[in-house]
């Protein structure tokens, strides 16, 4: 289960309302230490889904690896761990960091979650992954991510791009 696989195009949805600028950064060094390359795309600010609470900053976050979908997985959670991040909080509170991944390749595996359900519920994940690629094809659906933003309610939903840059 460990063992190399293939490289694929990897996708994570970040996102923070406690700190969001400085556990954003962090989540983006940790990253970064752990892939070789790694590209992302504007920050949204959003207002919190399901409660009432401060807003979010959001970003979805691309690499390309032969790492195990498993051991990403791992490093994830290590990485929301060392912001202080508390799980079992519930689902929809404010949270120190939070990290997900969207898309491993094309792969479809709902004991890993991918491709996430957010990619269809949530503007904060959908937007930043159809900036980041707009041509890629959900591996459900069949459409682009360009297609499923323009399709996207976007009346229960506001982002707005902001112009924070990450070092």
């Amino acid at each position: 289960m460990n063992s190399i696989n293939k490289a694929v195009d990897v996708f994570f949805s970040i996102g923070s309302n406690i700190n969001p600028e400085k556990n954003i950064q962090f989540a983006i060094d940790q990253l970064r230490n752990f892939f070789i390359h790694l590209e992302y795309s504007s920050i949204y600010r959003t207002e919190a889904v399901g409660f009432k609470g401060d807003y979010f900053l959001n970003l979805v976050a691309k690499t390309v690896t032969e790492i195990s979908p498993e051991i990403i997985i791992k490093r994830l959670r290590k990485i929301e761990a060392d912001t202080g991040r508390e799980v079992g909080t519930g689902q929809f509170s404010s949270r120190t960091l939070d990290i997900d991944m969207i898309l491993y390749g094309d792969r479809v595996d709902e004991l890993i979650r991918v491709p996430r359900d957010d990619i269809n519920l949530y503007a904060f994940v959908i937007e930043p992954l159809a900036e980041i690629y707009p041509k890629g094809i959900h591996p459900t659906s069949g459409f682009q991510y360009s297609t499923l933003w323009e399709q996207f309610d976007k009346r229960e939903q506001q982002t707005e791009r902001i112009s924070l840059q990450l070092s």
